[in-house]
């Protein structure tokens, strides 16, 4: 069964990002609110973003929560925009994010 799913890692830190707010979209012409989480003690969701029948192929966008996850005092990065394509729901796709106030780093993990 497919299934989406994040993580994030502070990275000026060196610890998990618990407390992170993140929401999901469908893209579109307007974007549609999928799920809407926040990262527990180890920087995870407490459940796969999207699975089983909802999870579609299509153009989808993460959007996690920088500013305010870094207090919003002397951080560059407010909202960091992750937009991303899936092909084949069947499979599970990973979204992790290493994160700084400064700069941020993704991939297609496993």
């Amino acid at each position: 069964m497919g299934r989406l799913t994040t993580h994030v890692l502070d990275t000026a830190r060196g610890r998990p990002a618990a407390g992170l707010r993140i929401g999901l979209y469908r893209c579109g012409a307007t974007p549609q609110l999928l799920a809407s989480t926040v990262t527990d003690a180890e920087g995870r969701c407490p459940a796969p973003l999207l699975e089983g029948e909802d999870f579609t192929a299509g153009d989808y966008q993460l959007e996690f929560a920088a500013g305010e996850y870094f207090g919003g005092r002397g951080s560059f990065l407010d909202t960091v925009v992750v937009r991303f394509t899936v092909t084949t729901p069947l499979e599970h796709y990973h979204v992790p994010l290493l994160l700084s106030p400064y700069g941020y780093t993704t991939y297609r993990g496993s």
